[in-house]
């Protein structure tokens, strides 16, 4: 029975709400240990993985939501995208699961065997940015689908665009981490932080530039989506708040009394490219030509799993917002959770 619900497009939002909530909360979280290389001295080191230490792991319920949300509602898209990004999502997963094992076992670590996990932390927390910005970079750049199937090869994710892609989200979750450890910390820590976010932040808006001449220039699909009328009205003053909030950054991370601005611009921010990506690809989720109502379920899975996913999102976001609230403030030197 048809009740007037797009469902493929609802299916969209909250696949597109999950990952932009991942990207936001386990961004900070990746960002801590792509900062540790910057911050030599255990102690602060522990303070900094003790700011996440109650919410890390809830932090990736996001993923699974996005990962599991694919391929209830759009089968097609799941079965093609992983087939043509295998590789990298392998290599993201090893990541997450090394920087995993590392965040609990170097608490547990005598001194001679610390310094082993925290490098298994580091290096899991760039083998899993990097391979994240790996696969958006190859899906921006497309797919080759033929008899609803990937017909591409093995290696068609490796390509210039999305190897800068993967450099530019590390820089990305760098920043957040940074403003997210000048909220949580004080002290030199915060300190160093305040110092680390004025060049992330404008290594940031660097990638951010190259990215958006790169893409049109060599995809002529998105500039022409970007480009036509109204997506250049939605569009136009994306660019005009990318560098206000950039400058918003760095004045608010210059003054000593600011604790939670930089942290919040900095999600603006974030939240701007997504916002841009979505313009740039609508209503497509297998670029460059398969959009979401192609490859859509049936209509039954999409009304059946809808059923779940609004009974269970509202208690995610509900321990989640929990979670945060009980374990607000600053955390102090010597604090832990373990």
């Amino acid at each position: 029975m048809d009740i007037g619900i797009d469902l493929p497009l609802l299916w969209a939002a909250i696949i597109g709400f999950g990952l932009m909530m991942y990207v936001i909360m386990d961004g900070f979280d990746l960002g801590i240990g792509i900062l540790f290389p910057f911050v030599p001295d255990e102690s602060d080191r522990d303070t900094m993985v003790n700011t996440v230490a109650p919410v890390w792991d809830g932090n990736e319920t996001w993923l699974v939501l996005g990962g599991a949300g694919l391929l209830a509602a759009f089968p097609l898209a799941y079965s093609v995208i992983l087939s043509a990004v295998y590789l990298p999502i392998i290599a993201m997963l090893l990541g997450l699961i090394l920087r995993g094992v590392a965040f609990e076992f170097r608490f547990k670590a005598d001194a001679a065997h610390k310094q082993i996990w925290d490098k298994t932390f580091i290096g899991g927390s760039y083998v899993a940015t990097f391979s994240q910005g790996v696969v958006l970079g190859a899906f921006i750049n497309g797919f080759e689908v033929a008899d609803r199937a990937y017909a591409g090869g093995a290696l068609d994710w490796l390509t210039p665009f999305s190897i800068f892609s993967g450099f530019g989200l590390i820089i990305a979750y760098a920043l957040l981490g940074a403003t997210w450890l000048n909220l949580k910390t004080e002290g030199s820590l915060q300190q160093r932080m305040r110092e680390l976010t004025k060049p992330v932040a404008i290594a940031l808006l660097a990638t951010i530039a190259i990215v958006s001449l790169w893409t049109p220039l060599t995809h002529p699909d998105i500039a022409s989506r970007w480009f036509s009328f109204p997506n250049i009205v939605f569009f136009s003053p994306v660019p005009i708040l990318v560098v206000a909030a950039t400058l918003a950054i760095l004045w608010t991370t210059s003054r000593r009394d600011t604790h939670a601005a930089p942290f919040i611009l900095a999600l603006i921010l974030i939240f701007l490219g997504y916002s841009g990506l979505g313009i740039s690809l609508w209503p497509n989720i297998l670029p460059p030509s398969i959009s979401i109502w192609d490859a859509a379920a049936p209509p039954q899975s999409l009304g059946f799993t809808l059923v779940g996913a609004l009974f269970t999102i509202p208690f995610v976001l509900v321990y989640t917002a929990w979670a945060y609230h009980v374990f607000r403030g600053k955390v102090k030197a010597g604090e832990g959770y373990h």
